[in-house]
């Protein structure tokens, strides 16, 4: 790995770190004892104290800085020095938003502290100097700290030999590879960093790779050390500052107090590796270091004579691992379940291991071409299979069959690629609601559920702006003040609830409170007063309560930083609609109000019906067709009989204009969407056809019940039907609506 590389990465898991921080925060139980907050606490702990220790090793000296102010304070917290409560996390939280900011400074190319967000790291770090007590000490710039934090050590000074015998220091084994200057890694660096975790009490420099004068490259690293190392921290934070040149030495690792060349003999004897159970019982305290070295001694014996280990009547020698275990419950040394504690968390780290090997980074870019060659892939089979057809060649058809069913399981798989999980845009409105809340003076706290639900990155990524925005204004709007909502029976803490769930080939997305609800009288006063509704025309519910997204439509009587101005609600319709969605909104006064967008899972490649009106062909999306019927109904209805109940349908000939009598026996195509279901007449079924949906040009983005197009394997066009603003055209009483926009094919 180069250093370009590893930045990169440390950007990358930077950011993760710090949503996983942010998380975490949010989360934590002020109500509960420190003891039932420890997990918590230790999770946002370990994230701040990785970002530092990556940081250190890539010498941004203003992170680390920062960092360790913030790592002490929860270090503070751990201990019981300082109390976690809500002023605290709204500081850490404040103080993930600043590291955040470095972390875009560094992707942009700055290395350096930004002068422009400086100011506000001294106000942070003096506000954390203050939660734990350090008050009255003169305070430290950003930039001195940077300087300070921690001495460099003298790595040119030799010291006492490391680790011969019984030692109370860590002994560390460390040999660069030779490529490692030429992967942009200072080695030095890592042991600037290393003495951040503890103090480095003697090292001795290894030169037995260094080759005559004659031969050597000065851009290799032939070096190595040996380390006696004091320090509290544990393995893994020992390890961790090697992490990003892993791959490029050899590390060994003996703890304190262990018999270093005895101990690294007898795990060398073994058939198989059984040390990370010891090391396990080991860091926990449950055994000593010459405990351990004593039962490794006896496996090893046992493995060196396995006629002695038949006569004891042991294990396997494939259960290694548990014998050492069964060695130490024998000699009274350790108690059973910690034994089988340590193996069940040894299983769980390989589990863990095993699945992350199993995932890699793919650039969106290269997923959204494939996803293009696939979509010509189908046109091209399409065209292949109207060639057969039109031949009749028996051999032809049946392997453009086979070709078919391959492209639609590679589209499958494509199309698996790009969808992702609902809940990392669910969890961003965890911060908005905690940051706004306070801000409005109200409590209100986000329940989510169905974070697992599915659907296209490109669709998350444009739907989070209109969430975002949905959030809020229930928020402002929506939620009552606590007092208010004592004096009507309510719980003082309101609630906003996010819901995600799979229905008809789309997904729905709720966006509920249990406030106050949508007063429909003040609604339709507004909207007539602003000309918005004819005094005359009887509205709905539902039509009432959808005027809210009218542009400029506002009933707030205050304007507010969050709203107030009449913007907003018509832009998330509007931003909705341009992702071939629909929004509702459905109220009860006095109980609150539930805001339903509906998006397609996908906006690329469709599974569709193909149905014909003349000499016109449409593209109805499979997921939203119940059944086809053939037609049947009084002349002048706009309604059929279907086994009992009335289903209201639109002759599309009439909808569209099309010229041109009906075909003798037409056909009912019932279509659901949602909670509406209703049936569209057509001259022909022309039966299913996978869809690779091209947009609309710009200048038939006002048209109605159309939501794109496709090529036909013939290479003619065909419309794809907007089911969603098809049957709104159904009103509640099951008929069609009058006032209908048409378009003329």
């Amino acid at each position: 790995m180069n250093l370009d590389q590893a930045l990169q990465t440390f950007i990358t898991e930077s950011r993760e770190l710090l949503a996983d921080m942010e998380h975490a925060l949010l989360n934590i139980d002020l109500s509960q004892d420190l003891g039932d907050q420890g997990e918590a606490i230790n999770a946002i702990f370990r994230a701040a104290h990785t970002i530092k220790g990556s940081a250190g090793l890539f010498s941004l000296d203003h992170m680390v800085a920062f960092t360790h102010v913030v790592e002490s304070l929860l270090d503070a917290v751990r201990d019981g020095r300082a109390v976690i409560d809500d002023d605290m996390v709204a500081l850490l939280l404040a103080c993930c938003d600043h590291l955040s900011s470095m972390t875009d400074g560094l992707a942009a190319g700055q290395y350096e502290a930004d002068p422009d967000t400086a100011p506000e790291g001294e106000r942070l770090l003096q506000q954390l100097r203050r939660r734990m007590g350090a008050g009255d000490e003169p305070a430290q710039s950003l930039a001195e700290q940077s300087l300070t934090v921690q001495p460099e050590p003298d790595v040119e000074r030799m010291g006492q030999a490391a680790g011969d015998g019984d030692s109370d220091y860590w002994h560390i084994s460390l040999r660069f590879g030779a490529g490692v200057l030429q992967n942009g890694m200072d080695p030095i660096a890592f042991l600037r960093y290393l003495a951040r975790l503890g103090r480095i009490a003697g090292m001795a420099t290894v030169a037995d790779a260094l080759p005559a004068a004659d031969e050597m490259d000065a851009e290799l690293c032939y070096l190595g050390f040996e380390i006696a190392f004091e320090s509290t921290a544990d393995r893994a934070a020992i390890l961790g500052v090697f992490e990003f040149v892993r791959d490029d030495c050899e590390i060994r690792l003996v703890a304190p107090r262990g018999k270093v060349s005895e101990y690294v003999e007898l795990i060398r004897a073994l058939p198989e590796n059984p040390a990370r159970l010891g090391e396990m019982l080991v860091q926990c305290g449950s055994v000593t270091a010459a405990e351990l070295a004593a039962a490794l001694a006896q496996q090893s014996q046992q493995s060196l004579h396995p006629e002695v280990q038949g006569e004891a009547g042991a294990q396997p020698a494939q259960e290694a691992p548990q014998r050492l275990g069964s060695i130490l419950v024998a000699a009274g040394q350790v108690a059973p379940v910690v034994v089988e504690a340590a193996l069940t968390r040894q299983k769980q780290v390989v589990e863990q291991k095993a699945q992350e090997n199993r995932s890699i980074r793919v650039d969106s870019d290269k997923l959204d071409r494939l996803i293009d060659l696939v979509g010509e892939l189908i046109i091209a089979g399409a065209r292949t299979s109207v060639i057969g057809q039109r031949l009749h060649d028996a051999e032809l058809l049946e392997a453009t069959s086979t070709v078919s069913n391959l492209v639609e399981q590679v589209r499958d798989a494509a199309l698996e690629l790009r969808m992702v999980k609902i809940g990392a845009t669910f969890n961003r409105f965890q911060r908005v609601v905690h940051d706004v809340a306070r801000e409005l003076g109200k409590d209100i706290g986000l329940a989510v559920d169905g974070e697992d639900a599915e659907l296209d990155k490109t669709v998350v990524e444009k739907i989070g702006d209109p969430l975002m925005h949905l959030v809020r204004n229930a928020m402002d709007h929506g939620i009552e003040p606590a007092a208010v909502r004592v004096a009507a029976g309510k719980l003082a803490r309101g609630m906003i609830t996010l819901n995600a769930f799979h229905e008809s080939g789309s997904i729905v997305i709720e966006v509920s409170d249990d406030g106050g609800g949508l007063r429909k009288e003040k609604i339709l006063a507004k909207a007539i007063e602003r000309g918005l509704v004819d005094p005359e025309r009887k509205l709905t519910d539902a039509e009432i309560y959808n005027l809210i997204f009218e542009a400029g439509f506002s009933t707030a009587e205050t304007i507010t930083n969050l709203s107030g101005r009449g913007v907003g609600m018509d832009v998330v319709k509007r931003n909705i609609t341009a992702l071939r969605g629909s929004v509702d909104v459905r109220s009860v006064e006095g109980q609150g109000a539930t805001v339903t967008v509906r998006l397609p899972l996908t906006l690329a490649i469709i599974d569709g019906f193909l149905v014909q009106v003349g000499s016109s062909v449409f593209v109805i999306p499979l997921d939203t067709i119940e059944e086809c019927i053939e037609f049947a109904a009084e002349p002048g209805q706009d309604y059929s009989n279907l086994r009992g109940q009335v289903l209201p349908f639109i002759r599309l000939r009439a909808l569209f204009h099309i010229a041109g009598a009906p075909t003798r026996r037409e056909s009912i195509v019932v279509l659901r969407f949602g909670k509406v279901r209703a049936g569209l007449v057509v001259d022909t079924l022309l039966g299913e056809f996978q869809t690779v949906i091209k947009p609309l040009s710009p200048i038939f983005s006002e048209v109605r019940c159309i939501s794109g197009s496709t090529i036909l394997g013939s290479g003619d066009v065909a419309l794809i039907l907007d089911v969603g603003a098809l049957l709104q055209a159904v009103d509640g009483r099951g008929a069609v609506a009058p006032a209908l926009p048409a378009l003329a094919v």
